[in-house]
């Protein structure tokens, strides 16, 4: 498949995890070289789970064209409470969910215990979840847990941390090739309702 072609049929959103995407992490990278729309909020530090849903809210808002979201780490917790949550899940098709942390953990650091519980329905669209069997933020069992509860297919990345800039993933070509198959899967779809 033409990857670029792909991406026509949709906007694909990026959404970070706690603290941001730095420098080296694949989803900036992406965003410089495929032109794919970072979402920023207003607070990485501190993040309100509330106030994130709202703002992943307002970019879906702003363009009538169905998205894919990409989603890093809280980013994967972002989507799972949005989807719970927003009337406007009709705009998205499918959604990459990469190193989804558990926020239940004893260890979690205190900014984000307002992400409990962790929201686990049944996402309203396609997913893909990619783990490591060695995150040092979710063990594997309840990794795979979430993909269950979420209704996403699960791709085991072996051992790579957090899928982050630390685990030396680069352009990571094998996760763009599963945002293409999503992204793929639109084209014959029929238009997105507001």
């Amino acid at each position: 498949m033409n990857t670029s072609a792909a991406w026509k049929a949709c906007r694909v959103l990026l959404l970070p995890g706690w603290l941001g995407s730095g420098e080296g992490h694949w989803q900036t990278r992406w965003a410089a070289l495929h032109g794919f729309t970072l979402v920023e909020q207003d607070d990485w530090t501190w993040p309100r789970r509330g106030d994130w849903m709202a703002r992943l809210d307002d970019v879906l808002l702003s363009d009538p064209r169905p998205a894919l979201l990409v989603a890093h780490s809280l980013g994967c917790q972002l989507v799972a409470a949005w989807a719970a949550h927003s009337r406007h899940t009709g705009r998205v098709r499918g959604a990459l969910l990469v190193a989804p942390p558990d926020t239940e953990r004893d260890d979690m650091p205190p900014q984000l215990h307002n992400w409990r519980p962790m929201r686990r329905g049944r996402l309203p669209f396609a997913a893909t979840a990619v783990v490591s069997s060695d995150d040092p933020y979710c063990a594997p069992d309840r990794a795979a847990g979430l993909c269950v509860d979420w209704g996403a297919r699960a791709v085991v990345a072996g051992p790579r941390g957090h899928l982050n800039a630390e685990s030396g993933l680069g352009d990571w070509p094998d996760g763009l090739a599963l945002v293409a198959a999503l992204a793929g899967a639109l084209v014959n779809a029929p238009s997105v309702q507001p």
